[in-house]
């Protein structure tokens, strides 16, 4: 990936200038700037000027190790006008989970289950068209966004895809990652 856009809003003045035009990393960075929360669609809309027919939207609150041409080759192969990815997760249940009838009665009793499913991990291929579903200057999110393309049976499709998904959504996923990585890796000078 050589040309890169970035939405910002909060605290995005921070970030171009750590990250620039992108020369000191090998590639060209352009800004969308939002002087207030959009939502993730919203913010993507901000964009939508610097994108090209095609492209990969990746949220900026999680850390992703996988391969994107598999999810780019997928998405061209089904002609897609969305691609979602997605990642097993698997989480225990701090509880007992109990069934009942429509009487009351009770079932099933699970002890503190593991739940395994598909998740969304935020990053998608997209076709520029998609961003017609998303109002301008308005906040906005995804999931309505993609409500509204599926509604138009627009070919929305998803990839389940292996490696790496770390959300640092919240400060103590931040600190975590943040640990995680030193550990792997080492500081930043």
């Amino acid at each position: 990936m050589k040309d890169v856009v970035i939405a910002t809003g909060y605290l995005g003045r921070m970030i171009e200038q750590y990250f620039g035009d992108g020369s000191g990393f090998g590639m060209k960075i352009e800004y969308a700037r939002s002087d207030r929360p959009m939502g993730h669609a919203g913010q993507l809309k901000s964009a939508e000027r610097l994108l090209p027919e095609t492209f990969l939207c990746l949220y900026g609150d999680a850390i992703l190790d996988f391969n994107l041409k598999k999810l780019l080759d997928f998405h061209d192969k089904k002609s897609a006008f969305i691609t979602m990815a997605l990642m097993r997760y698997e989480t225990r249940m701090k509880y007992g989970v109990i069934s009942t009838n429509q009487e009351g009665r009770v079932t099933k009793w699970k002890e503190k289950p593991v739940i395994t499913s598909d998740i969304n991990v935020g990053c998608y291929a997209m076709e520029k068209k998609f961003l017609g579903y998303i109002p301008r200057g308005q906040v906005y999110g995804m999931k309505e966004a993609f409500k509204s393309a599926m509604k138009d049976d627009k070919a929305v499709y998803a990839l389940r895809v292996k490696g790496e998904f770390t959300d640092i959504g919240d400060i103590a996923a931040h600190k975590e990652a943040d640990r995680t990585y030193i550990e792997r890796y080492g500081t930043i000078p």
